[in-house]
């Protein structure tokens, strides 16, 4: 870890040989050529608008950090998001819109409350509405299973778009009730935030608040709701656009540096790509069909894993030193690195992390936390506190010598 972590990159090209990976879904993350053969697709049958064929997320040439990263982030929800930094027309929505068919299924509420059987094994039933503990009582189930959401925040959002508001038609019959927003709606899913750096401060709280905590407080007059935020935070940003609060940075666990390919060839089978989607998108949809499912079903293994994968105390120890060594001062880089090696030895099918996993997600973790403000602040600080304390007890002692001599 001597290099700088701000220029680390885990990209194809700058990696040395790693081992073979017993983990398809890594593999496919790696792959760089093309599938075998190109099928053909029927044509599209009065399809809605929602059902538009997405790039597929696997048929991304390179770019091996940005899809090992939001992978990773799928696995592993404690990793705290990622945010994607990059020149325009590098593939940063592309790739978030092609995790769509990737998202595993997760367990959701049936209750218009929200009621989940945890809160009431852990709390008692009075942590539950009264239907859904007699349903608990009565051995129904008050959640199914359904896959997990892709929200993506619109350009013109507003405040109340975000995290709720005033129920318009409810007001118009009289009634006055709190309408859900946007982040009630990311419960469990991925919220995407494009140019995140435009972002209306007030909205950018909003959304960071609610996604640490997993929860947030709506109060409109005498109206109060809570909701529940539990959510996989993606964002992307173009630096020409403007630089993003530091604040707002720090609460990305992984950071990526998106950049353009640097190989003739990669760009060349990324024009062949595009060209087969713009022209047939179901052909190149169906060429990237098997390994899509397949990445798909890696993943829900390995969140399936993950509670069982541990880190052996060394290598905590050795990555608190690396962060220490680096003089990073915000303690979110030991959580996103940590989390991250525990999502990779996940993704690989390993239950132990090793020390490579750590070298492998350390420049996404660590890169970036670094302040040039904040080093020289606290020096300044820490030259002050010397000087303070040492005319403090220099004039105890001058005093209690002239104690002595008297």
């Amino acid at each position: 870890m001597g290099e700088d972590p701000e220029r680390a990159s885990l990209s194809a090209e700058a990696m040395p040989e790693t081992p073979r990976r017993t983990s398809m879904l890594l593999r496919l993350l790696e792959e760089q050529s093309p599938a075998a053969r190109v099928l053909r697709a029927r044509p599209p049958v009065d399809r809605p608008v929602e059902e538009a064929v997405r790039f597929p997320f696997l048929a991304i040439v390179g770019q091996t950090e940005m899809k090992l990263a939001l992978v990773l982030a799928l696995i592993n929800p404690a990793i705290g998001g990622v945010l994607l930094m990059g020149a325009r027309g590098t593939g940063k929505t592309t790739a978030v819109r092609g995790l769509l068919d990737l998202l595993p299924p997760v367990e959701r509420s049936l209750c218009p409350y929200g009621c989940e059987p945890e809160a009431a094994y852990t709390l008692g039933f009075h942590a539950v509405c009264k239907d859904c503990a007699r349903k608990l009582g009565q051995g129904e189930p008050i959640t199914a299973p359904d896959r997990m959401r892709l929200i993506e925040l619109p350009l013109n959002a507003r405040l109340e778009d975000v995290i709720g508001g005033i129920d318009e038609q409810a007001a118009v019959e009289g009634k006055v009730r709190i309408r859900r927003g946007l982040l009630a709606q990311a419960d469990q899913n991925v919220l995407y935030v494009d140019e995140v750096n435009l972002l209306d401060p007030e909205i950018a709280n909003a959304i960071l608040d609610a996604a640490a905590l997993g929860r947030y407080t709506v109060r409109r007059g005498p109206l109060a709701a809570t909701y529940r935020a539990r959510l996989i935070l993606i964002a992307s940003m173009n630096p020409e656009e403007g630089a993003l609060r530091p604040q707002i940075h720090d609460r990305f666990g992984l950071r990526v540096v998106v950049r353009g390919l640097s190989d003739p060839q990669d760009r060349l089978e990324v024009y062949r790509r595009v060209r087969l989607f713009r022209s047939n998108p179901y052909a190149l949809v169906a060429q990237w069909a098997s390994e899509t499912a397949a990445a798909a079903a890696e993943i829900m293994e390995a969140r399936q894993r993950l509670p069982r994968v541990t880190i052996p105390p060394e290598l905590e120890q050795e990555a608190i030193g690396w962060i220490h060594r680096l003089g990073i001062e915000s303690s979110r880089a030991e959580v996103a690195l940590l989390e991250a090696a525990r999502a990779y030895a996940a993704a690989d099918g390993r239950e132990v992390v090793t020390l490579e996993d750590l070298q492998a997600v350390a420049p996404m973790a660590l890169r970036q936390r670094r302040s040039a403000f904040i080093a020289a602040f606290i020096a300044q600080q820490e030259k002050e506190d010397r000087e303070i304390l040492d005319i403090i007890y220099n004039r105890h002692r001058r005093s209690n010598r002239r104690r002595k001599a008297g």
